[in-house]
């Protein structure tokens, strides 16, 4: 992909590393036209603190059949590779020197779009995940904040970047994408991740 040298970000208690043009613009925007267009999209209702809400983004799975995900009692069944998802987890496999049997899709389509803050931490991710997360589209602030301390960090993440949180970063910080009154464009970010299946 790109040709130019990884950030190691300075967190404590993790390993975050930052591609800031892992693709190019225009291959950015391809695959974006293309997944938008294509990939199956919901939006689905998950359980917090005993309720139920709607989730203020679209989503879609994909991956191998085996790759069962559960979060927020939100269970979830992937859909068969799309091409553009397919060629994408190859060239990622390269670059984290791990691998990948599935992804996250989610379109954020205005500034009330949103992620709640989280931890990828969920047992059939295992205890050092690494968790690929690839932008494409309009820049979000995307907040770090550490579970402990306290310490919180605000990347932009660029169209086209790529993002690798690995390591003990899962156990040690959680992240999120607020909402913003801002008037933004749309955004597509793709979490590559491998899932093991949890045996009763």
């Amino acid at each position: 992909m790109f040709d130019e040298l990884p950030i190691q970000m300075s967190l404590p208690d993790a390993t975050v590393t930052y591609y800031p043009q892992w693709l190019t613009a225009n291959q950015a925007s391809r695959y974006q036209a293309i997944l938008q267009e294509e990939l199956l999209w919901s939006q689905d209702y998950i359980k917090i603190y005993g309720r139920t809400v709607k989730i203020p983004r679209l989503q879609a799975w994909y991956g191998e059949p085996e790759a069962l995900y559960t979060y927020s009692k939100l269970e979830m069944k992937p859909l068969a590779w799309h091409p553009v998802l397919a060629d994408l987890r190859a060239e990622l496999e390269e670059e984290c020197a791990a691998q990948f049997n599935s992804v996250l899709a989610n379109w954020y389509r205005h500034g009330q779009d949103s992620m709640g803050m989280h931890s990828d931490d969920e047992p059939e991710l295992g205890v050092r995940p690494v968790i690929a997360s690839l932008t494409l589209g309009q820049a979000r602030g995307f907040i770090m904040k550490h579970k402990i301390t306290g310490q919180k960090e605000v990347l932009d993440l660029a169209h086209g970047s790529l993002l690798v949180m690995s390591g003990d970063t899962q156990a040690n910080w959680q992240h999120g994408i607020n909402k913003t009154k801002k008037t933004v464009a749309d955004r597509i970010n793709l979490t590559f991740r491998h899932i093991t299946p949890v045996r009763p």
